[in-house]
């Protein structure tokens, strides 16, 4: 490709609009145009990648016998009122009307309209498993689009979605589509982590994202320093406290009330009573479908509504108003503490460790000194807190520590969310009518071409791994009007172009300057510059974009050095 020919309009200056790297750096290399928030346009550059990336993954999704379909993006209502999701879904499914005023959404996700297919025409166990994928545009309406394409509003995805008869074969899918997403990551030039995380919108009882790490990440992850387990803060458990011995450690002092005139929260109890905020017991009370629940966690750390769901098994959990904290402990917000409570308590397994903490009176203005649990207060325990840097891995006797990833894929076992509320049946073996267990599998292509920036940038652009770049190889000669370098130039891009590599000769009559500020901030991984000094010597020079290392090749052996370096690098 010519680069004069070509639409590749790269800029200088970095976009105002732009909030991350990835976004900053593929606005600059003209590979995307905003259109409107959370909507890009692709240019010929950004084509090129994500088309890499779309290569990878149905090369990896064929070769793990998953068979590729495509979905209409305009889904009927009443498929999703099937399922029960066009009431619950929320203000990110973008719905419209027909000119006939029938309900339509544009597709977010594909559960309903895959099911709608296995159901008309999978009828017996003998057709199934079953493993359908698609690639696709898809459409959310973020509430706050951001990062260019890492946060979008429009956006292309990678969905797959199989269909089991038995539990069996659903895990062996599950662990199948595990190890299918990280060859494809591998294959990207990735470095990432697959990480325990909750299930959301979608359903389902387990989930692993799939983590590409960058500072730059939305979401924090624990990860074991010595072990292979990684989960979402929000999903990571915590190796409790090893319960103690009746007597050990146990405190004589006696419950000590005190005064506390206004202090209310962790912070000001704190700095009023002089001590730190690991010697606080932090006492929330939540309604719950099961009753008025009070959840007990350390005064440093954050209690974890989704791990407290899972603890008391409830459908729900929602912290109580002012109000009905006040009816179920008798004093204001900012008093209450397990002493005393008529109601469930469960805590988190750092009350465990504790002596002589500090904890609300349930009487306004008051707190207790010396509260120890065993003695003043019983409770259930469990993991209630989020994850922090420093807690114990719950696999081994490692230590977590958290940083921060982009999530690039997902994977959820669906169990019979959609079969039995849509009606996707099989016959068994002896003839019975049973709902198909499903599991769902997605990459966001996009992420994948962002995250890759994120990890792989330098002051002067962007660093492809070899399999995402755009091109092979970029031709650089300068003075394009020299008849001799613009001979060589050609002669080498045709060579190299028949071999069947993918070139970009820069051709344009620009300064060598600006033709070395755009390579760099394009990427490319292999750049052959050619100059009349040099070629007068009989050499060109390679420069390799990620390391920075030039060396001088003969101009004779330079189609083949390019082929040896490109083929050698996995192309």
């Amino acid at each position: 490709m010519r680069f004069s020919t070509m639409l590749l309009p790269t800029l200088k200056e970095t976009p105002a609009d732009a909030d991350v790297i990835s976004q900053k750096l593929m606005v600059r290399a003209g590979m995307i145009r905003k259109v409107a928030a959370g909507i890009y346009d692709l240019l010929p550059l950004g084509v090129r990648v994500i088309r890499n990336v779309e290569k990878i993954i149905r090369e990896e999704m064929n070769r793990s016998g998953a068979q590729e379909i495509l979905m209409p993006t305009v889904l009927p209502a009443e498929l999703w009122s099937e399922s029960g999701r066009w009431e619950e879904y929320g203000a990110e499914l973008l719905r419209l009307k027909d000119r006939h005023g029938r309900d339509f959404c544009l597709g977010p996700t594909h559960e309903e309209a895959v099911t709608d297919i296995v159901r008309r025409d999978v009828k017996s166990y003998k057709g199934l498993p079953l493993n359908l994928y698609q690639i696709q545009g898809k459409f959310r309406d973020e509430i706050r689009p951001r990062f260019g394409l890492m946060r979008g509003r429009e956006f292309i995805m990678k969905d797959a979605y199989s269909f089991h008869a038995t539990d069996e074969s659903a895990e062996e899918e599950y662990v199948k589509m595990r190890d299918t997403y990280s060859r494809i990551f591998e294959r990207c030039g990735l470095t990432f982590r697959a990480v325990e995380a909750d299930a959301g919108n979608i359903g389902g009882n387990f989930s692993h994202e799939f983590m590409v790490m960058a500072d730059t990440g939305e979401d924090a992850i624990a990860v074991c320093d010595t072990c292979k387990y990684a989960a979402n803060l929000e999903r990571a458990e915590i190796r409790p406290y090893e319960a103690k011995e009746s007597g050990e450690d146990a405190s004589t002092n006696e419950v000590d009330t005190v005064t506390t005139p206004g202090v209310k929260c962790i912070e000001e109890v704190s700095v009023f009573l002089d001590v730190s905020k690991e010697t606080l017991i932090k006492t929330l009370i939540y309604n719950t479908d099961a009753g008025p629940v009070a959840a007990l966690v350390r005064g440093d750390a954050e209690l974890n509504e989704l791990k407290l769901k899972r603890v008391l098994g409830a459908e729900f959990v929602e912290l109580a108003d002012d109000k009905t904290v006040e009816e179920i402990t008798g004093a204001p917000v900012g008093f209450a503490g397990p002493v005393g409570l008529k109601i469930r308590i469960v805590a988190d397994h750092a009350i465990r460790g504790m002596v002589d903490s500090v904890a609300g009176a349930n009487e306004a203005n008051t707190h207790l000194l010396n509260v120890n649990q065993g003695r003043d207060f019983e409770a259930e325990y469990g993991d209630l807190r989020n994850g922090a840097e420093g807690d114990g891995c719950p696999r081994c006797a490692g230590t977590l520590s958290v940083c921060r990833g982009i999530e690039v894929g997902h994977i959820f076992k669906l169990g019979t969310k959609y079969s039995v509320s849509m009606g996707a049946n099989f016959l068994d073996e002896n003839g019975k009518a049973q709902p198909m267990i499903m599991g769902c599998y997605g990459i966001g292509v996009g992420r994948v071409a962002a995250a890759a920036i994120e990890q792989n940038h330098d002051e002067a652009g962007i660093v492809w791994p070899a399999p995402l770049s755009p091109f092979d190889v970029e031709i650089l000669p300068i003075k394009i009007a020299d008849l001799e370098v613009r001979k060589a130039a050609f002669e080498l891009y045709t060579e190299l172009t028949e071999a069947g590599l993918d070139c970009l000769i820069d051709d344009r009559k620009e300064r060598a300057g600006v033709k070395f500020k755009d390579a760099d901030l394009i990427g490319i991984p292999l750049r052959v510059t050619l100059g009349d000094r040099n070629l007068k010597e009989g050499n060109v020079e390679f420069k390799d974009r990620g390391t920075g290392e030039v060396r001088l090749v003969a101009v004779a052996d330079a189609a083949e050095e390019v082929l040896k370096s490109i083929r050698g690098a996995g192309q």
